[in-house]
């Protein structure tokens, strides 16, 4: 899955007065950034970070510093603030960096392969030959595989896939050949699952593909496409709705080994 995203600002207004505040807030205190990210369990460069407007801070690591310093909610209220500022999709989130910082991920693809896992001649091919977003959605490839800047381990990333998205044609049957022997090579990597979720039938997962990351701290953030634009959320209510979606799409999923068996017989029945 490409984000087809609203690009932040290289300066966000919302981030950086939420950063300011936080920083007068926890140096009345005299509290240092490395006890916060202590407390909240959120690496020291991060904590810089969100104090300096560049990245979002999760509602969870916002509630943690607030009651340590003592804010009596006036933290809170000001994330809350800002992330209600009226945009249909927050100016403050960065998915991407969202993406490269999670502990974890997991997607529902019901039409294509998830661009973490694509090939080059299939990401062209679903980009109608637009060789720079090709490019760019394959370097996104390497959180799978590269260490973190801060020595963390790449994310735990579980894929489900329905059965449809093995069959739909992306490309030459060679591409799709090449992209299902491809799902099938990194679904034996330590790191990442791949189950397909059979196509017969309805469920909740015929509304739409997401992406759920798992942040360090165990807060999460939801990527939902949409007809109009991508969602990107972590309000309670729509992560609820995208673990309901999520039990009745693992109830209908293969086990990995099964998958892949199935995957393969694609690969060579349909695309061969």
């Amino acid at each position: 899955m490409s984000p087809r995203r609203q690009r932040r600002p290289s300066e966000s207004p919302a981030l950086i007065a939420f950063g300011r505040q936080m920083r007068r807030l926890r140096e009345a205190k005299d509290v240092k950034q490395e006890t916060i990210a202590h407390i909240t369990q959120v690496s020291g460069p991060q904590v810089s970070k969100i104090e300096n407007g560049r990245k979002r801070a999760t509602r969870t690591f916002v509630v943690t510093v607030d009651e340590y310093l003592e804010a009596g909610g006036a933290l809170i209220n000001l994330w809350e603030d800002l992330n209600k500022d009226g945009h249909p999709v927050p100016i403050w989130f960065d998915w991407p960096q969202i993406e490269a910082d999670a502990a974890m991920l997991l997607t529902y693809q019901h039409s294509v392969i998830p661009g973490l896992v694509q090939t080059p001649a299939y990401a062209l091919a679903i980009l109608h030959g637009n060789q720079e977003a090709a490019d760019a959605r394959i370097g996104r490839q390497k959180i799978l595989k590269d260490p973190r800047d801060d020595g963390a381990s790449p994310p735990l990333y579980t894929i489900l896939i329905d059965e449809q998205a093995l069959c739909r044609p992306v490309g030459t049957p060679e591409t799709m050949k090449e992209q299902l022997e491809h799902l099938v090579e990194v679904s034996t990597l330590p790191n990442i699952t791949v189950q397909v979720v059979l196509g017969s039938g309805e469920h909740d997962g015929n509304m739409g593909a997401f992406v759920v990351a798992t942040m360090a701290d165990r807060s999460e953030v939801a990527y939902i496409e949409t007809a109009i634009r991508p969602l990107t959320t972590d309000d309670p209510a729509d992560l609820s709705a995208v673990a309901r979606t999520l039990v009745a799409l693992r109830s209908r999923a293969l086990t990995e080994q099964m998958s892949r068996e199935l995957i393969r017989k694609v690969a060579e029945e349909r695309w061969s």
